[in-house]
């Protein structure tokens, strides 16, 4: 059986620092803040192991979002865990990465657009619950789309939990706890990558035959991009092209990957007008998404500079003479919400839980090397 603590070891000299704390304002204590929350968690993790009786905990880690959309994948994606054999006797619960999102969403940030305040806390207060209730098992499973800058936190907490950081939990326990990791989307090159060009294509291939379908992922700024994991999105746009040369991938942050450079590849190509869809490449719908992408108007759009990096997605092809609607070109989906990706995720945490080494994984995680 493969225990996690080697892999974190291997994995500790690209790490970075994890947040132990969701940030406070000003005006908080953060000790009765941390004390606050942990209770909080406690409290949800030992009545639904008394309910279930189970021994087992799944902990899906997102980076966060506010918008009630969101919220819905996140809950979609729980139930389908749940009902889902594979993970038969396992208690499933859901995290947020994000301090800044988790305040928001508690703080209600999205409640005019008829989102819900909802609490989700960091993965320390999860792991060091289900410690004190003394679960044999625990696997955390990434909801990332690359093993990028997110991934590495996700990493720490659970590096931090084992190495019992506070000095609070039976150190007995956890030389006996088994503890898995699930893997983000796009880990494997060879699996990972076709096996979600597919799955798109099942649901966007009709529109790619009519015109250009756009995934607009996050990507990582060079000095964040751990094991320079960028070189997926390439990869995928590479094996969606051979599906059909309608498809594009491009991001928010990954340098010469850029709305630009996306348009810079379909203008070589000789895609230079008609129809354009824009689909977000990340788990939930979130900010991004209707901003950076979907944003529609005056407010995302400087006529003075049409690079600039604040022109959305569907004004800055727009103005290029593309043809989107802002009611059929925008196709506002997170990949938890297709089924088809969504089971990619899934699939990751079954190889987790049959102990598929992820030493395999290694050199994918430096495709470069």
């Amino acid at each position: 059986m493969m225990k996690i603590k080697s892999l974190l070891i291997a994995m500790a000299a690209v790490a970075a620092t994890a947040f132990t704390l969701s940030s406070c304002s000003s005006d908080d204590d953060p000790v009765n803040n941390y004390t606050q929350y942990q209770n909080a968690v406690d409290q949800e993790v030992s009545a639904q192991k008394q309910k279930s009786g189970n021994k087992k905990a799944i902990l899906l880690v997102a980076f966060g979002s506010t918008w009630q959309q969101a919220f819905d994948a996140f809950d979609t994606t729980k139930a389908a865990y749940e009902a889902d054999s594979r993970f038969k006797g396992y208690d499933v619960f859901v995290s947020y990465s994000s301090a800044i999102c988790i305040n928001r969403a508690a703080a209600g940030e999205h409640v005019a657009d008829g989102a819900q305040v909802r609490n989700y806390y960091a993965p320390n207060f999860w792991l060091h619950a289900f410690g004190a209730a003394k679960y044999d098992e625990i696997l955390v499973q990434s909801l990332q789309v690359i093993p990028g800058e997110e991934f590495t936190r996700v990493i720490n907490y659970m590096k931090d939990f084992a190495n019992n950081s506070l000095r609070d939990l039976d150190d007995e326990y956890l030389s006996k706890v088994t503890l898995r990791l699930g893997a983000p989307l796009l880990t494997d090159v060879d699996k990972d990558v076709p096996a979600v060009a597919k799955a798109l294509d099942a649901v966007y291939g009709s529109k790619a035959k009519n015109g250009v379908v756009a995934f607009m992922g996050h990507g990582n700024p060079n000095d964040y991009d751990t094991y320079s994991a960028n070189v997926r999105y390439t990869q995928l746009e590479e094996a969606l092209q051979e599906i059909n040369p309608n498809y594009y991938v491009g991001t928010v942050d990954m340098p010469d990957n850029y709305k630009q450079n996306v348009g810079e590849r379909m203008e070589l190509n000789g895609i230079k007008s008609g129809k354009m869809y824009l689909h977000p490449l990340m788990s939930i719908a979130g900010d991004h998404a209707h901003n950076d992408m979907g944003g529609v108007g005056e407010e995302y759009w400087d006529p003075m500079d049409p690079e600039s990096e604040d022109n959305s997605w569907f004004e800055y092809f727009s103005n290029k003479g593309y043809e989107l609607n802002e009611n059929e070109s925008i196709l506002m989906f997170g990949l938890l919400e297709v089924a088809g990706v969504r089971k990619i995720w899934m699939d990751h945490t079954a190889n987790a839980i049959a102990d598929e080494a992820l030493d395999e994984y290694y050199h994918s995680m430096f495709p470069e090397e």
